[in-house]
């Protein structure tokens, strides 16, 4: 049997659009799992913070962000998952975003100074480099309350003391309740 031009034109076209809606369905799981993962890594770190605020105080969190944050981030980097956070006003340099991130966080940025709902910020893109695809999602971090005496616009010692000693290059500071502190960054290979 023999395809004509239009129908092998429409096969290909069929085929196209088929290969089109599984990478969607694989997106969109990919997606659903990526918020997963952050519920659970924000929900870990967030409790592990309130307690040692309510226990030893604004000190124990700064402890608390400096080992146990990595430490949650390497657990939560599972089934080919890379998990992190990012800013563009870092603390931690180990933290600092790549070029894609870089871009991510500019745009969060520019949709919050135009009214966008923080909380509702996330970018989903597969990124293809050197022929091999990635699966990059990012969700925006905003400034609650509780983060203002670490990351806000007065810090009073002896926390700016610990800052210091702890980060020396500390730029993450001068925010205000619900700025973008930054963002929860994953990535996955794609088969």
């Amino acid at each position: 049997m023999t395809l004509g031009k239009s129908a092998f034109t429409a096969f290909a076209v069929f085929l196209g659009l088929t290969a089109h809606a599984v990478a969607d369905e694989q997106s969109d799981a990919l997606a659903a799992e990526a918020r997963g993962i952050i519920a659970q890594f924000a929900e870990k770190l967030k409790s592990e913070l309130t307690g040692a605020i309510k226990v030893d105080g604004p000190l124990k969190a700064i402890e608390v962000c400096h080992v146990a944050a990595p430490a949650i981030a390497a657990d939560s980097s599972a089934g080919g998952w890379v998990v992190g956070r990012t800013a563009l006003k870092l603390r931690n340099p180990n933290n600092a975003p790549d070029e894609w991130e870089r871009s991510v966080l500019e745009d969060f940025d520019a949709a919050r100074s135009k009214g966008a709902d923080v909380t509702k910020l996330q970018r989903v893109q597969i990124v293809e480099k050197d022929g091999a695809r990635t699966f990059r999602f990012m969700k925006a971090i905003p400034v609650a309350e509780m983060c203002l005496t670490c990351h806000g616009e007065v810090i009073k010692e002896p926390v700016r003391e610990k800052l210091t000693e702890l980060y020396p290059q500390d730029r993450a500071t001068g925010y205000k309740e619900g700025d973008i502190r930054g963002a929860f960054t994953l990535s996955r290979p794609m088969q």
